[in-house]
């Protein structure tokens, strides 16, 4: 285990560094050594490090979610309103159809296999998205009409529903039915979530107002609890809906509120802790994928992520029609909902697992999205900043 950290570390950093220099986003550098590394290349990655992969990874988003919860302003929040809470879900709801329409005609699975596909594309990566958008409201871009809040807060939810469908339609496949029950636990899971993260975030402010102690020990609290409502979510499946992440962001954002200056120091703090958890996260999103099953994917493949992107950005446009946004504005935020990885990582193998007939295509189709989407995005996002937002 320790030689794989060492080289996870070393190479990682590495060859983000190298990115970096050549104007390219640094986790493409470690996603870049995770496959290397990873057990469909060189197999360098210990065993013991990647039967825990899926707890460091939601660690690493634990991390990235606090912090934006921290740089989360509730006034900047009801300022974009109704639009945040359409992007949670038209976007996606538009790139699913859009895969259930063309799937079968290009890649000949059923209608219902392409649902399946569909769940598992359209989920946008907070992991790449979040921290682009907090470097941009700390720098001032796009403040005048609150941007960044707007695509950070979309691109926390629309996970939520996007997994709860890629549930349902799996156990359609599997013999079972669809549920009404599953899409009406979305809203309670979203309520229930932001509910629990917003009294803990303001009982643990009235606790630190009272308990003096160093900010290190006031970060380990906060990463202590949002630990426990991801644990909490978990334990109670099946019998309670809860979002455990979404709690971990609300949390932040009611520390904030209660004492601004206290929120913006924890913010600052956990943007270093990011550090770690950033690599950890990326370099196993790059392990999981197995690029043996890119070639496999085929030109329809690509061609079907070229249409699918482009009813993903008609459902963000959609999402602000009556919104102050100019052209360039509307266009950023198109670009900036396009990057998938970590969903994409995690539950593109299980339809295959599942023993769902086009299994290998939709794990084909899940590796093409990350490595196509993921720079795409960020790279659009870094580049469009400046010609299209003004700062504020």
């Amino acid at each position: 285990m320790l030689l794989s950290l060492a080289l996870i570390l070393i190479i990682g950093y590495m060859l983000s560094g190298v990115f970096t220099r050549l104007n390219l986003p640094g986790f493409l550098g470690m996603i870049i050594t995770g496959i290397v590394l990873g057990p469909h290349v060189l197999n360098l990655i210990s065993r013991s490090i990647l039967e825990i992969s899926h707890e460091l990874r939601e660690i690493a988003l634990v991390v990235i979610l606090a912090r934006a919860g921290l740089s989360l302003d509730l006034k900047d929040l009801r300022k974009v309103g109704r639009p945040a809470i359409l992007m949670c879900f038209i976007p996606a709801t538009f790139e699913i159809i859009a895969v259930v329409i063309f799937a079968p005609l290009l890649l000949g699975i059923s209608v219902l296999e392409a649902a399946i596909l569909g769940t598992v594309l359209a989920a946008v990566s907070p992991a790449v998205v979040v921290p682009k958008m907090i470097k941009l409201m700390e720098s001032g871009y796009g403040k005048k009409h609150s941007i960044p809040q707007l695509i950070m807060a979309g691109s926390s939810v629309d996970d939520i529903f996007v997994i709860v469908l890629f549930t349902s339609f799996l156990g359609m496949y599997q013999g079972g039915h669809f549920d009404m029950m599953t899409l009406i636990n979305v809203p309670i899971s979203i309520g229930l979530g932001v509910g629990l993260g917003y009294v803990s975030g303001l009982v643990m402010s009235i606790v630190f107002d009272h308990l003096k102690v160093r900010d290190t020990v006031k970060i380990l609290m906060i990463l202590s609890v949002s630990f426990l409502f991801v644990s909490l979510e978990t334990a109670l499946k099946g019998l309670v809906p809860i979002s455990g992440l979404l709690a971990v962001m609300t949390l932040g954002i009611a520390m904030l509120k209660h004492n601004e200056t206290r929120g913006k120091r924890m913010a600052h703090r956990f943007s270093k802790v990011w550090v770690l958890a950033e690599l950890l996260l990326f370099v196993l999103v790059g392990a999981a994928v197995d690029i043996r099953y890119v070639a496999s994917a085929g030109l329809f493949a690509l061609l079907l992520l070229v249409i699918e992107l482009v009813f993903r950005m008609i459902g963000v446009q959609l999402c602000l029609i009556k919104t102050p946004l100019d052209i360039k504005e509307r266009l950023f935020a198109s670009v900036a909902y396009l990057p998938k990885a970590t969903v994409q990582a995690a539950i593109g193998a299980m339809p295959l697992a599942a023993g769902v007939e086009s299994g290998n295509t939709i794990l084909a189709v899940a590796v093409l999205t990350i490595l196509v989407t993921a720079p795409l995005g960020a790279i659009g996002i870094d580049k469009l900043t400046e010609p299209c937002l003004n700062k504020g």
